[in-house]
Protein backbone atom coordinates (compact mmCIF):
# COMPACT_ATOMS: atom_id res chain seq x y z
CA UNK A 1 0.00 0.00 0.00
CA UNK A 2 1.27 3.46 -0.84
CA UNK A 3 1.05 6.60 1.29
CA UNK A 4 -1.71 8.08 -0.81
CA UNK A 5 -3.86 5.03 -0.45
CA UNK A 6 -3.47 4.70 3.34
CA UNK A 7 -4.66 8.26 3.95
CA UNK A 8 -1.47 9.63 5.53
CA UNK A 9 -0.43 13.09 4.53
CA UNK A 10 3.05 13.84 3.34
CA UNK A 11 2.82 17.56 4.11
CA UNK A 12 3.80 19.21 7.35
CA UNK A 13 1.09 20.99 9.33
CA UNK A 14 2.30 24.63 9.49
CA UNK A 15 -0.56 25.99 11.62
CA UNK A 16 1.18 25.35 14.98
CA UNK A 17 4.39 26.86 13.59
CA UNK A 18 2.57 30.02 12.52
CA UNK A 19 0.82 30.24 15.92
CA UNK A 20 4.15 30.02 17.76
CA UNK A 21 5.72 32.65 15.50
CA UNK A 22 2.79 35.03 16.03
CA UNK A 23 3.01 34.61 19.82
CA UNK A 24 6.76 35.30 19.69
CA UNK A 25 6.19 38.36 17.51
CA UNK A 26 3.61 39.77 19.93
CA UNK A 27 5.91 39.15 22.88
CA UNK A 28 8.79 40.81 21.05
CA UNK A 29 6.70 43.90 20.22
CA UNK A 30 5.50 44.21 23.82
CA UNK A 31 9.01 44.02 25.28
CA UNK A 32 10.50 46.69 22.99
CA UNK A 33 10.77 49.99 24.89
CA UNK A 34 8.86 52.88 23.42
CA UNK A 35 11.25 55.09 21.48
CA UNK A 36 11.05 58.66 22.68
CA UNK A 37 12.80 61.40 20.79
CA UNK A 38 12.93 64.37 23.08
CA UNK A 39 15.19 67.36 23.31
CA UNK A 40 15.68 68.82 26.77
CA UNK A 41 15.74 72.61 26.73
CA UNK A 42 16.28 74.74 29.79
CA UNK A 43 13.70 77.48 29.62
CA UNK A 44 13.38 80.43 31.98
CA UNK A 45 10.84 79.89 34.72
CA UNK A 46 8.54 82.71 33.61
CA UNK A 47 8.63 81.74 29.92
CA UNK A 48 10.34 84.89 28.68
CA UNK A 49 13.58 84.63 26.73
CA UNK A 50 16.72 85.79 28.54
CA UNK A 51 17.50 89.46 28.03
CA UNK A 52 20.77 90.07 26.22
CA UNK A 53 22.57 93.20 27.44
CA UNK A 54 22.91 95.74 24.64
CA UNK A 55 25.57 98.43 24.71
CA UNK A 56 24.25 101.72 23.26
CA UNK A 57 27.65 102.52 21.69
CA UNK A 58 28.96 99.27 20.17
CA UNK A 59 28.21 95.56 20.33
CA UNK A 60 30.34 92.66 19.20
CA UNK A 61 29.25 89.36 17.63
CA UNK A 62 31.90 86.62 17.79
CA UNK A 63 31.98 83.14 16.25
CA UNK A 64 34.29 80.86 18.26
CA UNK A 65 36.33 77.90 17.05
CA UNK A 66 33.55 75.47 17.99
CA UNK A 67 30.90 77.51 16.17
CA UNK A 68 29.42 79.10 19.31
CA UNK A 69 27.79 82.50 18.89
CA UNK A 70 28.68 85.22 21.41
CA UNK A 71 27.06 88.63 21.86
CA UNK A 72 29.36 90.96 23.84
CA UNK A 73 31.07 87.86 25.29
CA UNK A 74 27.80 86.22 26.38
CA UNK A 75 26.74 82.97 24.69
CA UNK A 76 23.55 83.25 22.69
CA UNK A 77 21.71 81.45 19.92
CA UNK A 78 20.33 82.59 16.60
CA UNK A 79 16.99 83.55 18.17
CA UNK A 80 18.76 85.65 20.81
CA UNK A 81 20.90 87.27 18.12
CA UNK A 82 17.83 88.18 16.06
CA UNK A 83 16.16 89.69 19.13
CA UNK A 84 19.28 91.71 19.98
CA UNK A 85 19.63 92.89 16.38
CA UNK A 86 16.03 94.07 16.26
CA UNK A 87 16.50 95.85 19.61
CA UNK A 88 19.64 97.65 18.34
CA UNK A 89 17.92 98.60 15.10
CA UNK A 90 15.21 100.38 17.12
CA UNK A 91 17.78 102.46 19.08
CA UNK A 92 18.59 106.03 18.05
CA UNK A 93 21.39 106.48 17.23
CA UNK A 94 21.97 102.88 16.22
CA UNK A 95 24.95 101.33 18.01
CA UNK A 96 27.86 99.98 16.00
CA UNK A 97 27.81 96.22 15.41
CA UNK A 98 31.21 94.54 15.14
CA UNK A 99 31.68 91.05 13.73
CA UNK A 100 34.66 88.82 14.44
CA UNK A 101 35.14 85.18 13.54
CA UNK A 102 38.04 83.24 15.03
CA UNK A 103 40.58 82.03 12.48
CA UNK A 104 39.43 78.42 12.71
CA UNK A 105 35.72 79.12 13.19
CA UNK A 106 33.39 77.04 10.99
CA UNK A 107 32.62 78.79 7.73
CA UNK A 108 28.95 77.73 7.82
CA UNK A 109 28.43 79.32 11.25
CA UNK A 110 30.01 82.60 10.10
CA UNK A 111 28.03 82.65 6.84
CA UNK A 112 24.75 81.88 8.66
CA UNK A 113 25.42 84.66 11.19
CA UNK A 114 26.23 87.19 8.47
CA UNK A 115 23.02 86.18 6.67
CA UNK A 116 21.05 86.87 9.88
CA UNK A 117 22.74 90.26 10.30
CA UNK A 118 21.95 91.18 6.71
CA UNK A 119 18.34 90.04 7.06
CA UNK A 120 17.91 92.14 10.21
CA UNK A 121 18.60 95.36 8.30
CA UNK A 122 21.32 96.62 10.67
CA UNK A 123 23.26 99.33 8.84
CA UNK A 124 26.05 100.33 11.26
CA UNK A 125 28.14 97.16 10.76
CA UNK A 126 31.86 96.37 10.52
CA UNK A 127 34.40 93.57 10.62
CA UNK A 128 37.04 93.52 13.36
CA UNK A 129 39.95 91.23 14.12
CA UNK A 130 41.14 90.96 10.53
CA UNK A 131 44.66 91.95 11.60
CA UNK A 132 45.16 88.35 12.78
CA UNK A 133 45.28 87.32 9.12
CA UNK A 134 48.05 89.79 8.24
CA UNK A 135 50.72 87.14 8.94
CA UNK A 136 49.00 84.73 6.55
CA UNK A 137 49.04 87.32 3.76
CA UNK A 138 52.74 88.11 4.37
CA UNK A 139 53.66 84.41 4.27
CA UNK A 140 51.86 83.94 0.96
CA UNK A 141 53.92 86.65 -0.81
Amino acid sequence: MSDTQSGTMGEMNTTPLIDVLLVLLVMFIITIPVATHSVDIDMPADGTPPVIPIDPIKNKVVITTDGALLWNGEPTGEAGLMQALSDTKAMRPAPELQFEAFADAPYNAAARTLRLVKASGVSNFGFVGNEQYRQFAAAAE
